[in-house]
């Protein structure tokens, strides 16, 4: 084997990896917000979560990426442990569709069926047409199906280019000894998970060992024990993707390993002890791509069909291995790993930003009953709510940031651009409801109250903004822009509402039935309601303009008014006359 072998085993390499990966996420980028909903399905038992593991894993070619998936699904609360665990091991049986695919390469005949089977003669077509609509289209859709059918071609070049690369090794007796030392199961094992684990990518893997069976020098027995191990390696990536997460996201991470290493103990308990029974002579036979395509499946189909009814057991060990403790976990990190998976990572920013959502405006709803009632621990809670947001926002803002240097679908960086623009929003209501409660601690410290009209006045203004608050959570939770249009016409009340409180308390001041001390500490109260109010409105014309993929909150504000005229002006005297001070 020369140097050039050496190169054209490098290049081929790097081909196939990369090919991979291109493949890889343009499915994903394909499938997009669909990909999250479809994991995100309650599954009512083992078995469906299994098949729905199989098949998201069949399309996008990677049971990594599916377990990291199904990982931060849990993490962000939307699986329980208990539905993940069906999906995993469906996950695993899935990606062995990648090891058939790769196994065409060794068909072998002179029929025109059997040719065009063969990779290196469709894929070429399949390269021109991917071309084609990447270069010929400006849709999204139209362009990630060419990187698809790109990246693939790509991989199966750099499998074509490992394969003519490895065979000048058939000849060299040092590498055939290699082999036999690889039948001595322990060493086997520990080869394909090391490997697996460096490269992260069992299909990757899977399909090196598929280019070396083409020297001839692979047995049977020495690639069962070198798969057994890659399907260990492959855990690394959903333990890697585990870091920083909630305890049940770091339990599904280990009921993926559990579930590999038991299967591989039983597959080669069971194979290995009968095989010193019958003495199998198929063990020392050659083994072809074909062939490693067969054990890959065989073990994974075998090793679900016995653990599945075991799911409870294997969810037992998780949590035996990870146990609860008596301190509540802080709200769930947003995980890098995730990332690589961008439609997966903005769904989980839209769960975080909608947990620091709720926690903003209850916030604030719930200070505003503190006027003439408050303590000392009522104001801690409500700070520790503040300091809870502004968490979720330093969080988010750094992941998001992150998320935008990712190759993203136009769907994707709409609700990207949609929660930037949101989060200094809740951040800042979050801020007032501070101030609320900071007003009414100075007033029980200086020993005032309002007068019983003044209060009336405030009651009408607390019971509109909380009709805000809450119309702002479910514009913004469920991107409903129906409820979003509503929220302007009401900020518009409150505004005017403000304006006619301060009008009435320097009527009051004038008739000596106030005090300008109170004047200024209404005056504060006021300004926390005016500014919160004003926040709920930037997060509907952030959804609005959301929805039509574009953000310019002036000019939707301007354009709502003049285009929707008599929609606008019959919420608003509706609202007006709901929450009328008279």
């Amino acid at each position: 084997m020369s140097i050039f072998n050496v190169f054209s085993l490098m290049g081929g390499l790097a081909l196939f990896m990369y090919g991979m990966d291109v493949m890889g996420k343009a499915l994903e980028k394909a499938a997009g917000s669909k990909l999250s909903a479809i994991l995100g399905r309650m599954t009512a038992s083992p078995l469906r979560g299994f098949l729905l593991g199989l098949g998201v894993t069949a399309v996008i070619q990677s049971s990594s990426a599916t377990t990291v998936m199904v990982v931060g699904f849990v993490n962000s609360g939307i699986m329980s442990l208990k539905q993940a665990i069906g999906i995993i091991m469906g996950a695993n049986v899935g990606t062995t569709v990648t090891a058939w695919i790769l196994s065409l390469t060794g068909l072998q005949g002179d029929s025109f069926i059997i040719k065009m089977m063969k990779p290196s003669s469709f894929a070429p077509v399949l390269a021109f047409i991917g071309l084609l609509m990447y270069m010929g289209s400006k849709k999204d859709k139209k362009k990630n199906i060419g990187t698809v059918l790109l990246g693939f071609t790509i991989l199966m070049t750099g499998m074509d280019m490992m394969s003519a690369a490895v065979k000048p090794l058939s000849t060299i007796p040092q590498f055939q000894q290699l082999f036999v030392m690889f039948q001595n199961p322990v060493i086997g094992v520990l080869v394909g998970a090391v490997v697996t684990a460096v490269i992260q990518s069992s299909s990757a893997s899977v399909g090196i060992l598929q280019a070396l069976s083409s020297t001839g020098a692979v047995t049977f027995g020495s690639a069962l024990p070198i798969i057994m191990g890659q399907n260990i390696g492959t855990c690394i990536t959903a333990i890697l993707s585990s870091f920083g997460t909630t305890k049940n996201a770091k339990r599904t991470a280990a009921v993926h390993l559990y579930f590999n290493i038991t299967g591989v103990v039983i597959f080669m308990a069971g194979f290995y002890g009968l095989n010193a029974i019958f003495d199998f002579p198929f063990v020392a036979n050659v083994i072809d791509q074909k062939g490693i395509a067969v054990v890959h499946t065989a073990f994974n189909v075998v090793a679900t069909v016995i653990l599945l009814p075991c799911a409870g057991l294997l969810e037992k060990m998780a949590m035996a291995t990870i146990k609860d403790d008596k301190e509540s976990e802080e709200f769930a990190l947003l995980d890098t790993l995730l990332l690589n998976t961008p439609s997966i990572a903005v769904e989980r920013s839209r769960t975080v930003v909608n947990e620091m959502a709720k926690t903003a405006l209850n916030g604030f709803i719930k200070s505003t009953s503190s006027i003439n009632s408050i303590s000392d621990e009522f104001v801690n809670e409500i700070k520790q709510m503040e300091k809870t947001v502004d968490k979720y926002e330093d969080k988010l803002g750094t992941y998001l940031v992150q998320l935008t240097e990712q190759d993203m679908s136009s769907e994707d960086s709409h609700q990207v651009s949609k929660i930037l623009h949101v989060i200094n929003d809740f951040e800042r209501i979050s801020d007032y409801s501070v101030n609320v409660v900071n007003t009414a601690t100075e007033m029980m410290e200086k020993q005032v109250k309002f007068s019983d009209e003044a209060m009336r006045e405030i009651s009408v203004l607390e019971n509109a903004t909380h009709q805000l608050m809450n119309l702002t959570a479910k514009a913004f939770a469920d991107d409903d822009t129906q409820t979003a249009y509503e929220i302007e016409p009401l900020q518009h009340v409150i505004s005017e509402m403000i304006m006619q409180i301060k009008d009435n308390h320097i009527m009051r001041l004038r008739n000596k039935e106030c005090t300008i001390e109170l004047g200024f500490v209404l005056s504060d109260l006021l300004n926390a309601y005016e500014r919160a109010a004003a926040h709920c409105s930037n997060v509907a014309i952030a959804v609005i303009e959301s929805a039509s993929a574009g953000f310019a909150p002036h000019e939707s504000s301007r354009n709502y008014r003049r285009d929707e005229e008599s929609s606008y002006q019959e919420i608003y005297r509706n609202n007006k006359a709901r929450f009328s001070l008279i």
